[in-house]
């Protein structure tokens, strides 16, 4: 008594199914205007597409370029590189909708990696350069004259947030780092390059906030816990204090590896700076010094500075940990990792967290043990003359 209505059900959910394949494949995409183009290319990463004709007698191409599924917010560029693969020496084609809702379309030679996409010419000539932006869909048109250049070429896109009216800088890691490709004008074949194009600057990036997240967000709070828990155990004695040594003076050395990168990523940045990242790292750097150097110099048990030294150290080392996790956040929020990365880290910090809290209640258990075994029997407290505080009864008040 259901088929009749399961029919066409089915039906209408094959249509949707159907139509959503078709309009994430090049072929099946019809242009306002009945414009038509012979080649057609689905590009591996971030939602692009290209289309061209190619007028091999003329070395012209007349190229479309669409980016779906984006807001009117970001930018997006597409570009071949003549000379090379990845970024360095692209020539790109860039749009984006202006804040009054106009659009803009432009070239820009990419020169350098500080470069701002600013607009300049080509190592080629750029005619019928325009772009449009429709439901969360950019296209760019032109039509290059590729007089000196092979048919078969390295091509990138990209796409990224603006500031103002002005590209901002792209993400650093995932698809942004994986759009790029080989281009066939004649046959329209497509490839992958080898590999991800992960250019000298962003493979300094991974390092940094690897080493950084290692050292001040991983290992220097272990060496908190074992300095906290393990010297309450008897048979951790001495044993603790090399174990605290140990994380604590491979976390600053990773952590100075770290800040080294960090320090080149920032000669190699101009006009890209992030003040209060660079600002906590200072300061963590700082404070990781003089809580290495206090390891070194601190007073013996009965000094009577060494109640003061127990102060400065506790407060300097919980400071650390708190601005280096914080600052490893801020980290994430710039390098844009993919969310695998930061759910990693979290899930240590809980794990860390969790550590910190069952050994908190076993030392608990132990003091109060050791306590409790401390003091005399009550029932024989006359036989010795003192109370279980080692005062005698007559001093109580």
């Amino acid at each position: 008594m259901f088929r009749p209505a399961l029919i066409p059900s089915l039906l209408f959910f094959i249509s949707l199914y159907t139509s959503s394949s078709h309009a994430q494949s090049c072929t099946n995409y019809t242009f306002a205007g009945n414009q038509i183009f012979s080649h057609c290319a689905d590009l591996p990463n971030l939602n692009s597409f290209l289309h061209w004709n190619y007028d091999e007698s003329t070395k012209t191409v007349n190229i479309a370029y669409r980016h779906v599924t984006v807001a009117a917010s970001r930018w997006v560029a597409w570009a071949i590189n003549p000379t090379g693969r990845g970024m360095i020496g692209a020539q790109a084609l860039v749009a984006f909708q202006k804040s009054d809702g106009t659009m803009r379309a432009y070239t820009s030679p990419v020169n350098s990696y500080q470069a701002q996409l600013a607009e300049g010419d080509l190592s080629f000539p750029v005619s019928d350069l325009s772009a449009t932006f429709a439901g969360n869909e950019y296209t760019i048109f032109a039509t290059l004259k590729l007089d000196n250049v092979s048919s078969t070429l390295s091509q990138v896109w990209q796409e990224g947030p603006l500031s103002g009216d002005y590209p901002a800088q792209h993400p650093t890691s995932g698809a942004n780092v994986q759009s790029a490709g080989n281009l066939n004008l004649l046959s329209g074949q497509t490839g992958r390059t080898s590999g991800a194009v992960i250019d000298s600057r962003t493979k300094k990036k991974n390092i940094h906030g690897v080493l950084n997240s290692v050292s001040w967000g991983i290992l220097l709070p272990i060496g908190a816990i074992t300095a906290r828990y393990l010297k309450v155990f008897p048979a951790a004695d001495p044993t603790w204090f090399y174990l605290h040594a140990l994380f604590q003076s491979s976390g600053y050395i990773t952590g100075v590896a770290g800040w080294i990168t960090g320090l080149q990523l920032g000669s190699q940045s101009g006009g890209i700076t992030y003040t209060a990242h660079r600002i906590i790292g200072i300061v963590i750097f700082t404070l990781a010094t003089l809580q290495v150097t206090a390891l070194l110099l601190r007073p013996k048990k009965e000094h009577k500075l060494r109640f003061y030294w127990n102060v400065y150290h506790h407060f300097i080392g919980y400071s650390v940990i708190v601005l280096s996790i914080i600052n490893i956040f801020k980290g994430f929020n710039i390098l844009h990792p993919d969310q695998k990365w930061r759910t990693a880290y979290f899930a240590v910090l809980i794990g860390l967290a969790a550590l910190a809290a069952i050994l908190e209640i076993c030392t608990w258990c132990v003091v109060l043990k050791r306590k409790k075994s401390s003091r005399p029997d009550m029932i024989s407290n006359g036989n010795h003359g003192y109370n279980g505080y080692g005062a005698s009864g007559q001093e109580r008040v």
